[in-house]
Order: C-alpha cells, then sequence, then structure tokens
C-alpha cells in the first residue's frame, strides 16, 4: 500500500533546496567579482597592487596644477621608505657629464674637455637637485619665447657680453630676448627670410634642422612659427647657462659640442644644418666636421654657414684678421664641400648656403680622389662615443640619377604618418609597414588616456616633453601640437634602432644611455614620459640613479608617465616614494586584466631653503 508523503517534510526540503541555490548563485557572483577585480588569474600582481596601495582608478587627488602652498602629504606606505636628501645649494645648476671642474682635467685639444665625461660610480650623487630659491614655473609659450624668469636661470654675464648683439636683456626680474644673434642683430625673423629666399622652408619640405654652437637658440625658436622644428646645441663653456636659456625658453636643446665623438643622431636625419659663427673649424682635421655634418645631413638637405670666413674680400677688416688666414680657410671649406660633392647655392654678405646632392649619381669621379676615404655604411648610425673618422658616408643605392638616395620624404605635416622610407624598404629588422600603423593606432589611444587621467597635456602647460624610450616615434606623434615639442630619446641598449625613423617623420631626438646622466641642465623638461623603460635597464643599472636623474631634468610640478609591468612599476613607486614625488597607479585603458599599468606622478615644488609643496 502506498504512503502518503508528509507535506511538512516536502516544505523542508523546498527550503533547502532554496538555500542551496541561493548560496551558489552569492558563490559565483563574489568570484566573478574576484575575477574581475583581478585575482582570479592565480598570481600576486592584484595582491601586490592591494598590498602597495595603488589606485587603479582614473585619479580623482592628484593635482597636476602649479601651486606654491601646503605640506608634505604622507607617503602611506606601511614599510620603511629611504628618503633623499636635498644636495647642497651650490649643485643648482650641475650637469654630471658635463661637471666644469673634472672638464678642465681633460685636454683641450678638440674640445675634447667639452665633451661627455660622467662621473665614476663612486662620484655620484645620491641627493635631490634643488631648483633656485625664488624658482617659478616658466611662461607659456609663446611668450616663453622673448621672456624668461630671472630666477630660474640667474646668471646676467650675456646682457653684458652679447649686449650690441641682442641676444638678451635684463629688465626687472626677467630676462627679454630680443630675437638677436651675432649674425643676426636685426632679429633671427629677417635672418629666416634671407635663408627662405634659398631653402624651401615654407612649403614643409624643410622640417627638421641642426644648431650647431646655438648660443641661446634664437634662430630655433624662430624657425619654430614657420613649422620647422630645430635640434640646437652648444657646449657648456664660458658662456654661461646659454643652452639653459634656450631650454627656459621651451626650445629643444642639449649640451653637446663638435669634438672627437660623432653627434648623437643618426644618419639622412636633418633637412637643414646650420652655423652662425660657431666658432668650429670646418676646415680643419682634413674636414671631419664637415664630414660629420653630411653624415647627419639629408640628401638634398642645405648646410648654412654664416660669419667667417665668408665673402673675406669684403669682411677682413671688420674681422680684424688676416685676409691670408680667411682666404685659406675658406678654401678649405670650399674643398672639403666639393669632395661631399655639395652644390654651392648662394653667396652673398656673410652667408653661404651649400645643398648636398640627392644621390651620388653625379659624384662618381670623386671615387677616384684620393682624398675621398669612404666609411662603412653599416657604421652610419653607430654613433655612441664613437671616435669620428675622417672619412665620406656613402649615399645608399638609387636605381635612378632622379631617385632620392634612402628615399623621398613628404612634406610635413603629411610625413609625420606617411610610411617613413627606412619601413618601407624594409630597413628596420621586424618592422613593417602593418607593425608601423598599428603601433600609431596603439599610440593614439594611449595618449587619450592619458590626456583623461592628466587634462593639462594639451593646454600648454607643459611645453618642454621628454620620451626616454621613444621606439617608433608614436607618442610624440599622437602629441603633436604647436604647444609643444618633445624629445625622443633612443636608448642605446634598444633592441631596434628606430631613431632614423623618428626624423623621417618630422620628429627629433637623440641616442643616449639612461645608465648616464643626460647632457642637459636640471629642470629641463614639464612631462617625462617612460614607456618599458625600466624593464628595458633592469639588471644593466641602478633604476635609483635612473630616478634620481629624471627628478634632476624634471621642473618642479612637473608630470611623469611609466608604463611598464606592474611589479617594475612597484619598485618604481617605493623609491620615488622618498623623492618628493606624488604618485598614482592606473590600470591599463584595456581594463584590470592587463599586467602593464600606468604610474603617474608629479614633483613637489621646492627649493633651496625653502618648504615644501605637495601635488596632493
Amino acid at each position: 500500500m502506498a504512503l502518503k508523503p508528509n507535506s511538512a517534510e516536502g516544505r523542508t526540503r523546498s527550503w533547502v533546496q532554496i538555500f542551496i541555490v541561493f548560496g551558489l548563485c552569492c558563490f559565483f557572483y563574489i568570484l566573478g567579482a574576484w575575477q574581475r577585480s583581478g585575482f582570479g588569474k592565480g598570481d600576486s600582481i592584484a595582491l601586490e597592487i592591494t598590498k602597495h596601495g595603488a589606485d587603479c582608478n582614473i585619479i580623482p587627488s592628484l593635482n597636476f596644477e602649479t601651486h606654491h602652498a601646503g605640506e608634505v602629504g604622507n607617503v602611506g606606505e606601511s614599510e620603511k621608505i629611504k628618503s633623499f636628501q636635498p644636495c647642497p645649494p651650490r649643485y643648482v645648476d650641475y650637469t654630471p657629464c658635463q661637471d666644469q671642474k673634472r672638464a678642465m682635467t681633460f685636454p683641450r685639444d678638440n674640445m675634447i674637455y667639452r665633451e661627455r665625461h660622467c662621473p665614476r660610480e663612486e662620484e655620484k650623487l645620491h641627493c635631490l637637485v634643488p631648483a633656485p630659491k625664488g624658482y617659478v614655473t616658466p611662461f607659456p609659450w609663446p611668450k616663453s619665447r622673448d621672456y624668461v624668469p630671472y630666477a630660474n636661470a640667474p646668471y646676467k654675464a650675456l646682457t653684458v657680453e652679447k649686449a650690441i648683439q641682442n641676444w638678451i636683456q635684463y629688465e626687472g626680474n626677467v630676462f627679454r630676448f630680443p630675437g638677436g644673434g651675432t649674425q643676426f642683430p636685426q632679429g633671427a625673423d629677417k635672418y629666416i627670410d634671407q635663408l627662405a629666399a634659398v631653402i624651401p622652408i615654407t612649403n614643409g619640405t624643410v622640417r627638421t634642422a641642426l644648431d650647431t654652437g646655438c648660443g641661446v637658440a634664437s634662430w630655433g625658436a624662430y624657425l619654430w612659427s614657420r613649422n620647422v622644428l630645430t635640434m640646437s646645441f652648444a657646449p657648456r663653456d664660458s658662456h654661461e647657462a646659454q643652452v639653459q636659456f634656450a631650454l627656459e625658453r621651451g626650445v629643444p636643446a642639449v649640451i653637446g659640442v663638435l669634438g672627437t665623438i660623432k653627434m648623437p643622431y643618426p644618419s639622412r636625419a636633418f633637412d637643414m644644418a646650420h652655423c652662425s659663427r660657431c666658432l668650429i673649424p670646418w676646415g680643419a682635421n682634413d674636414g671631419m666636421y664637415l664630414k660629420e655634418v653630411d653624415r647627419v645631413l639629408r640628401p638634398g638637405g642645405y648646410w648654412v654657414l654664416s660669419g667667417p670666413p665668408i665673402n673675406w674680400r669684403n669682411n677682413y677688416k671688420a674681422w680684424q684678421r688676416p685676409k691670408e688666414e680667411l682666404e685659406e680657410e675658406q678654401q678649405k671649406i670650399e674643398d672639403v664641400a666639393k669632395l661631399l660633392c655639395w652644390e654651392k647655392k648662394h653667396e652673398k654678405g656673410e652667408m653661404a648656403i651649400w645643398q648636398k646632392r640627392v644621390n651620388d649619381e653625379s659624384c662618381r669621379g670623386r671615387e677616384d680622389d684620393s682624398q675621398a676615404k669612404f666609411c662603412k655604411a653599416e657604421e652610419a648610425n653607430d654613433v655612441w662615443y664613437k671616435k669620428m673618422d675622417v672619412c665620406v658616408t656613402p649615399y645608399t643605392d638609387v636605381s635612378s640619377s632622379s631617385e632620392v638616395a634612402g628615399g623621398e620624404l613628404k612634406p610635413f605635416p603629411e610625413r609625420l604618418f606617411a610610411v617613413p622610407p627606412r619601413i618601407a624598404s624594409g630597413s628596420v629588422p621586424g618592422v613593417s609597414v602593418e607593425t608601423y600603423e598599428e603601433d600609431n593606432n596603439i599610440w593614439k589611444k594611449h595618449v587619450n588616456a592619458y590626456k583623461k587621467i592628466n587634462r593639462l597635456i594639451d593646454s600648454g602647460r607643459y611645453r618642454n616633453i621628454l620620451d626616454m624610450n621613444a621606439g617608433l616615434g608614436g607618442f610624440a606623434a599622437a602629441l603633436n601640437s604647436p604647444k609643444l615639442w618633445v624629445m625622443n630619446v633612443m636608448p642605446t641598449i634598444a633592441e631596434k634602432d628606430t631613431l632614423g625613423v623618428i626624423y623621417e617623420r618630422g620628429l627629433i631626438g637623440i641616442y643616449h644611455d639612461w645608465c648616464e646622466a643626460f647632457s642637459t641642465y636640471p629642470r629641463t623638461y614639464d612631462l617625462i614620459h617612460a614607456h618599458g623603460l625600466f624593464s628595458l635597464y633592469k639588471d644593466k643599472c641602478n633604476l635609483e640613479d635612473i630616478l634620481l636623474e629624471m627628478d634632476r631634468i624634471l621642473r618642479p610640478e612637473g608630470a611623469v608617465i611609466f608604463r611598464d609591468e606592474v611589479d617594475v612599476l612597484i619598485k618604481v613607486k617605493k623609491i620615488t616614494a622618498g623623492m618628493r614625488w606624488d604618485t598614482k597607479m592606473v590600470d591599463h585603458e584595456d581594463g584590470p586584466l592587463v599586467p602593464e599599468k600606468v604610474l603617474v606622478a608629479v614633483k613637489q615644488y621646492w627649493t633651496v631653503g625653502g618648504n615644501t609643496t605637495s601635488a596632493q
């Protein structure tokens, strides 16, 4: 006989089933949230982020605005942080690899003592280089072209030494730069107009320029309005702070000299090179310096020389130099230019202009010239601490007399995103046209994300920007704006040398090894970008030294963007906690599961003997 079911037992079983289902739902909900948070990968990445207090959201509290009030914020770290102390006040303008005292211990022949001579490991500073008392944020461009706060570079010597040449004038609490120069006391604009009558400066054909012995870089400053981007350099010498003034004005410049070492630029880089009374002995050493200019000058590019010895017959009395000496000097220059197969396009007043041939089809005769020693083609970009040689850099092969050796470039700005000839020809191993275009798209996305994090990026607040590991130049290209410029650095240990590609895009840059100090003054850059840099230099040198160098060259209240693997950024974050920087961690724009993260930082405002202002 069948038994009747117990109704109370059925109700109990139903409640148990409901409870089990509810429990499973809660479990899977929590599991899903756990996985989305980044812990679900089963590794230590998310654990480390949480452990070190990283904020992986859009930053609500990091203040990028300049201000000069407040107290130091709490570090917020549970473990002991190494605190870096300020360097003594005498280091306020310290340039480690161009230190004046160390320079005087080297020979003066061929300007060896003005070249890079970096401190030994035991001589390196492990302190924070202070800003001078009264330091303020530079004026925004274009006002900064004409005015620099006196407190930022308090050196008046040039106002006396170059008074009649209109380089610089002291007015109250600012320096004013009228735009004059040794060869253009009436102003750089009029001087550039003379050049433009011969050189196609206005149509985008000439985009990148090199100014050797630049003074305060007025030539580069005034070329900016014509959409020409100039790399200026001068030594740290008796003309105190000339490169520092250039950078305070917002003009690209580095400390450098033509001595015995190759310039830190790739071959075929510049559309135009310039020397305005730069005191470089162009005809000396069998024309070694002119041959080095030829290496970095693009086929079809221009070289401008103004000042002695040009047109010496009419000027030797004004220069107070023997005409026989000047005649010999100019003849040597003419002979080297002929050997290089340059064509003289113009000579008037104290200015001469030569143009480099687009290929060597019309220069076949020089192969039989006993003086025409040719460099090895594969060494054209091997420049870091490499001695200059008295040889001619060969052109790349062409198939016709009209073809531009190395490839013809589009005018700027079309050049910026056109496929560079080095990539189109397959000259960069592992980089195809598709790779290049994908890299551009990635950096457009990255830069858009940066602008959401820091809305001051394209506001004019950041004029001088440094990309410490530039790759194909995608960061600089995505940022391109008349309000800013980017110094693209190609680490000498990078797997691929793509600096030539960067120049073919109409951008500028330099080779450098970040195990050493950069060739610039303190407080040079408003914004620094470091993508994969610390992964690249892991086990190569001390990361602390790189960060202290970044602090040296970053302006007070300047910003830094690190993009790297999270475990690397956690180490960076720990070191910067003792450097008077405020930092926050942000997720990759594709979400928290991507192991690459972004660490953003703002350097606090502090000066010699002054209080610190936190950006928090």
